[in-house]
């Protein structure tokens, strides 16, 4: 049995849990999924406090409809629908208001965020076994991430940061699996453009 297979036969015990009366199951669902759904949301909104608020306000509605999940997706999958589409509600209210300079990005690599730099830098700068991740060039990534549409940003931190594949993508977002392979390739398409412009300057 794949890992991916214990954890979704996991959740689908605790979901059965959870829905006989046992909200310690509730308890044990925020634990194992709190850094992960975090993480994801930070990555889209970029700020700290946000996120905070966003994973606390999707475990909050998931908690609330958890009693009518029917189990047609993995719990994980549900889960992180939720949260991206309040992301998606709460990136569009940050676009608008001036954004606070000091924020940093967070660098996208680390034990749960390893994004694949091959798959975004642009094609003539040397191999990735070549580069040294400096702070820098996080700072570029993180830079041409923003200049990104919403919509590509969310489906490389899906793919990339997140490493889900793209039937779970398919299923979060509500699109066919050829629409997500389609995004991506635009989105590191317009992603390479982006970097290569700050390359250039």
């Amino acid at each position: 049995m794949s890992s991916k297979a214990q954890e979704v036969a996991l959740d689908r015990v605790l979901v059965d849990r959870f829905k006989s009366g046992d909200q310690g199951a509730f308890d044990e669902m925020v634990s194992r999924y709190w850094d992960r759904i975090y993480s994801m949301v930070h990555q889209l909104l970029r700020n700290p406090q946000d996120a905070e608020e966003v994973t606390q306000d999707a475990f909050i509605r998931a908690h609330r409809g958890l009693a009518n999940f029917r189990g047609d997706s993995a719990f994980s999958t549900w889960l992180y629908q939720i949260a991206t589409n309040l992301a998606r509600n709460r990136y569009w209210y940050w676009w608008r208001r001036k954004r606070d300079q000091s924020v940093s990005i967070d660098a996208p690599v680390g034990p749960e965020n390893d994004l694949t730099l091959a798959d975004v830098i642009p094609a003539e700068v040397e191999t990735p076994d070549d580069i040294t991740v400096t702070a820098e060039f996080v700072d570029r990534i993180g830079k041409g991430m923003e200049k990104l549409s919403a919509k590509h940003r969310e489906i490389l931190v899906l793919r990339n940061v997140k490493n889900l594949s793209y039937e779970e993508i398919a299923a979060i977002l509500g699109i066919s699996v050829g629409t997500v392979k389609s995004r991506i390739a635009r989105a590191r398409d317009s992603l390479r453009g982006k970097l290569g412009e700050d390359f250039k300057t």
